[in-house]
């Protein structure tokens, strides 16, 4: 039985809206009462991968948290002897070359002591504290600074932390991406010789994510005062990661 021509009609309508091809069988148009013929183009095969990729790279900043702290029974002489160590910090890590921009204080802090007998608290005294994050940009020197901030403050110095890191992660970061990128790549390849095809053009490409890690030696609030050496420091190495899905085409 034939199909009515207004049925073949919205039909073709249809796979026009969805922008499906449609094409007439050959002759139909000079007939004039026969039924076009419909084709739809078949959709071309893709193979779906994840990509990752790292790249390595040495740290060019190190960036140190130390502080100062005292305790006396007032207030304020808690806060004159914190002001007398945090001044000493900053002009030992300025005689190091630490230019102002790369001197931050994070924190400054005055809180009540006390002394805990037999469930009963008593009011020893006030402690103040200031701390402080130094960016070293000659990471051979963050050694040497932390050496010369313990000198300069005795017991009321801390050192925290020291983090190593990248000036600008964007360079590293690119690396990681093409790494991924190529990874992505060869193993669509491999897909597309496995299953008998030839690796056609990239559909589309998204990014996972991207990563770092950074070393971070073991640097706590306990690093000796006056007399010691320069610290020892191993700045270990930075990493970037990230990961990529593409699509692609296969002939």
């Amino acid at each position: 039985m034939p199909v009515p021509r207004t049925t073949v009609t919205a039909i073709a309508v249809v796979l026009l809206a969805l922008g499906l091809p449609v094409a007439a069988a050959p002759g139909a148009a000079a007939t004039g009462g026969a039924v076009p013929a419909v084709r739809v183009a078949a959709a071309p095969a893709t193979v779906t991968v994840t990509g990752e990729g790292s790249a390595a790279g040495e740290p060019d900043i190190a960036l140190v948290g130390a502080g100062v702290e005292a305790t006396a029974k007032t207030t304020r002489a808690a806060l004159d002897a914190q002001n007398e160590a945090a001044a000493a910090l900053l002009r030992a890590v300025r005689a190091q070359g630490i230019v102002d921009r790369d001197i931050r204080t994070e924190n400054v802090s005055v809180s009540p002591v006390y002394d805990y007998q037999d469930g009963v608290s008593t009011l020893k005294g006030y402690r103040a504290a200031q701390s402080f994050s130094i960016r070293v940009r000659e990471v051979a020197t963050a050694g040497a600074l932390i050496t010369a901030v313990t000198e300069a403050t005795g017991d009321a110095g801390r050192v925290d932390s020291v983090v190593f890191d990248l000036d600008d992660r964007r360079p590293l970061q690119a690396r990681a991406r093409e790494a991924a990128y190529q990874d992505a790549h060869a193993k669509a390849a491999q897909y597309a010789e496995l299953g008998g095809h030839r690796l056609g053009r990239l559909v589309s490409l998204s990014e996972g994510g991207t990563g770092y890690v950074l070393p971070m030696p073991p640097v706590s609030g306990d690093v000796p005062g006056a007399g010691i050496g320069a610290v020892p420091l191993a700045p270990g190495e930075i990493r970037a990661t990230a990961s990529v899905t593409a699509v692609y085409e296969l002939d």
